[in-house]
């Protein structure tokens, strides 16, 4: 065993690359010819040998390393490698203690962010900044209680924003599942059974008539709509279509071939992935004649603006989401059915009264659906068969706004052929 006194007086020749000098249990000190002295321990595990620093003598001195080699060769005799657990310890130095919530979820919030449409972003952060920043986000992460979080959660419910509580809960989840790995063995992501103590609430889907005599009634009314011809035409075709509102209300001339009756719109334009957006295929929407005579009626006033429906304030601005729902509030169907419904009111209908393919149904509403074979739907296929579709369907909703005797009916060949027949003479003009 090693003296202090030999310690300090181990030299190395000139003519060595280093000198050993051996303490015992493995360990020893190992000199340079500069003379930088360094303590080791050298042990075998998994039937391999490996070599643990112990510091550099003086700065350890020999009961100190001593110290630390008993200690390494505990954690080898428990049946962890000490090289290992030492890389482990650094890591979690690496990682700042304290660390604030607010901190860990802008981290996670920078790994997810890219991978998200622009607005989808802008709402989950402003999310975090309203409602957890301002009562847990300077808080270290570790030191937060179930209550605390909960406590914030009530808070938004206190404005009466339950289904908003139940999102900030979410997050929050997806913030401590972020840290929880990097965080010690103790810790337990605080959110499981929080939601059991939220207030419960019933989603709310959109309003949306699906009884054919009823949206009979709507559509005579949407007729009768004595406003603006932009806002006016709008609505007459936010039935026909049963887009998106945004999509509807930000068409563009120049997305538009009214001799191919298609509309098209752009990819980033559609409500998708970050990723989806910028790699996806552009969504075809076939136009029924009903929707081209509409649309060359309005070109006249607004085919030189950008927007089919530009705002009245400024034409580089199309109208706002609240045009039609005001619209549909006027004529008093505002409780019944709102934009968006009108989604529902075509699938429900499409399948239950014109028995028509609900995979074809789901294509033109833009829906990522999978077939029998697993296979994603591919929106830009059957264009033909949906051409035919939209056809039927506004052709029903003729029927139902003159109050016509309505029947379920299937697509044969012969109304097919009568579809490719027809012509239509628009002769009303705005």
């Amino acid at each position: 065993m090693l003296t202090e006194a030999e310690c300090k007086n181990a030299t190395c020749p000139p003519d060595k690359k280093q000198a050993r000098f051996a303490d015992s249990g493995g360990m020893y000190l190992q000199v340079s010819p500069a003379g930088s002295k360094r303590w080791f321990l050298k042990y075998r595990i998994g039937g391999k040998e490996k070599q643990l620093a112990l510091g550099s003598y003086p700065e350890v001195s020999l009961k100190s390393a001593r110290l630390a080699r008993d200690a390494a060769k505990l954690q080898k005799s428990e049946g962890t490698d000490p090289v290992q657990a030492r890389k482990l310890n650094k890591l979690k130095a690496s990682r700042n203690s304290g660390d604030t919530f607010k901190a860990i979820a802008l981290e996670w919030f920078g790994k997810q962010a890219p991978q998200w449409s622009e607005s989808h972003a802008s709402r989950m952060l402003r999310q975090l900044e309203r409602d957890l920043f301002p009562w847990i986000g300077e808080r270290p992460i570790e030191q937060i209680h179930a209550m605390e979080l909960l406590a914030a959660l009530h808070k938004v419910e206190e404005r009466g924003a339950l289904e908003t509580a139940d999102r900030a809960l979410m997050l929050a989840r997806q913030v401590w599942e972020y840290w929880l790995p990097t965080a010690g063995v103790e810790q337990r992501n605080i959110t499981e059974g929080l939601k059991a103590r939220l207030t419960p609430y019933r989603s709310k889907s959109f309003a949306a008539i699906v009884e054919p005599k009823r949206f009979g009634d709507l559509m005579r009314a949407i007729q009768s709509y004595r406003g603006g011809p932009i806002v006016r035409t709008a609505l007459q075709l936010a039935p026909l279509l049963y887009q998106r509102p945004a999509n509807l209300r930000m068409m563009e001339w120049a997305e538009l071939d009214l001799d191919a009756a298609l509309w098209t719109i752009p990819s980033m334009k559609m409500k998708r992935t970050k990723e989806e957006k910028e790699n996806g295929e552009d969504h075809a929407v076939p136009l029924p004649v009903q929707a081209v005579a509409l649309l060359r009626n309005l070109q006249p006033l607004t085919g030189h603006c950008v927007y089919v429906f530009p705002g009245e304030r400024s034409h580089d601005r199309p109208i706002s989401d609240n045009s039609v729902r005001s619209a549909l509030y006027a004529l008093g169907f505002g409780k019944e059915q709102t934009w968006h419904g009108f989604r529902a009111s075509a699938r429900t209908m499409l399948v239950d009264e014109l028995n028509l393919d609900p995979l074809a149904i789901e294509a033109n509403l833009a829906h990522a659906v999978k077939d029998s074979n697993g296979r994603s739907y591919n929106r830009t296929q059957y264009l033909k068969q949906r051409a035919d579709m939209v056809q039927l369907w506004a052709d029903y909703l003729d029927k139902l706004a003159r109050g016509a005797e309505v029947l379920s009916f299937k697509r044969s060949e012969e109304h097919t052929s009568e579809l490719q027949s027809r012509q239509y003479l628009v002769c009303r003009l705005l």
